[in-house]
């Protein structure tokens, strides 16, 4: 197998290394419009084939997949064409910038029977894959809510505010766990020092009694990364800064109780023990390679697919919408947030 990454960045180069070590991949074709980043990857990896060209790249009759990796602005039309020319496609995180354009690149890759695929790398580490494990069994018991912390001091983007940086990534992971299709998105953020929100809080409404939250910061002065899931069994916290115990899960909640002919409820809180379940300790790059590679072989549909591309997109895009209106609740389209998740990640 041929691929070609597009984009020689920050997050290109990772990709790289990764199909080049990939068992399934024979050749793989870097591609960028900066002469100084080949040069950087012609170093790096010095057997490694490059071109200035996305033209090339993208209609190369030789060139089996292609991975994008370039700013979110040129996701679509890089996409569409290397579809067009029969290449399977993974692309960085978000899909699109519209989600009218992710609809169209997942009729297409339909069309042309080919892989579409987004890397929301997330879904791909242990810890991830864990939570569903712990939601799937039942471990958990009923979702009650999804509360997460993403921040950090910078990095700003030109092109791009701190949800459709930073939430993107806690959108991917929410709607790959819980199984409820979202209906409504309120947000409200700040803009410190230019002319993009650097600070926002996003809340996420169901038909049921459960409810997601994140808080997202470029003006943090210490890195967090926490997830926090409540069921009506146990309580999962997800800190991926951890080394050693990225997973703790709480044996704690509350009962609610009440005797005929009592009118006043008997709360009660349970305070169990806690336990922090071993994790390998795998490359989720490595797995999204793998993955990626995988369905391209056999045809089975990627865990982070073009469907639940999509879905987040229009996460980002309804948040984008209640920025403006300082919080209002925007209403998402069903076949916008249509998704498969009882798809896993094969061990």
């Amino acid at each position: 197998m041929v691929v070609a990454v597009l984009g020689c960045g920050y997050w290109g180069p990772n990709l790289i290394r990764n199909f080049l070590q990939s068992p399934e991949v024979e050749t793989v074709i870097a591609c960028d419009i900066d002469e100084r980043r080949l040069e950087a990857v012609r170093q790096r990896f010095r057997w490694i084939r490059t071109t200035s060209s996305p033209k090339t790249a993208l209609t190369d009759p030789a060139v089996h997949a292609v991975a994008i990796a370039t700013p979110v602005a040129s996701h679509f039309e890089l996409a569409r064409t290397a579809l067009q020319h029969g290449k399977h496609v993974l692309i960085e995180k978000p899909l699109t910038r519209r989600t009218c354009e992710a609809t169209e690149l997942i009729a297409l890759a339909e069309t042309k029977g080919r892989i579409l695929m987004v890397d929301h790398t997330f879904l791909f580490t242990d810890a991830v894959q864990k939570l569903k494990e712990l939601l799937l069994c039942g471990e958990l018991g009923e979702p009650l809510y999804f509360d997460s912390i993403r921040a950090n001091l910078g990095l700003f983007q030109p092109d791009v505010n701190v949800i459709w940086d930073l939430a993107s990534h806690d959108a991917s992971i929410l709607l790959y766990l819980i199984e409820e299709p979202p209906i409504t998105v309120s947000a409200v953020g700040i803009r410190h020092y230019y002319e993009l929100e650097n600070l926002a809080y996003v809340t996420i409404h169901y038909d049921s009694p459960f409810l997601a939250h994140f808080h997202v910061n470029w003006l943090s002065p210490v890195k967090l990364r926490t997830i926090c899931i409540g069921g009506s069994r146990r309580m999962a916290i997800y800190d991926d800064m951890e080394t050693s115990e990225k997973i703790r899960i709480y044996d704690r909640g509350v009962e609610i109780a009440s005797k005929e002919g009592e009118e006043q409820l008997r709360v009660q809180y349970r305070a169990g023990q806690m336990y922090a379940p071993p994790l390998p300790n795998q490359e989720a790059l490595a797995r999204v390679v793998q993955h990626f590679t995988a369905c391209i072989r056999t045809g089975q549909r990627p865990i982070s697919d073009g469907l639940l591309g999509r879905a987040v997109v229009a996460l980002m895009e309804a948040a984008e919408e209640s920025l403006v209106y300082h919080g209002k609740q925007v209403r998402l389209q069903p076949e916008h947030v249509t998704y498969s998740t009882s798809l896993c990640l094969s061990s």
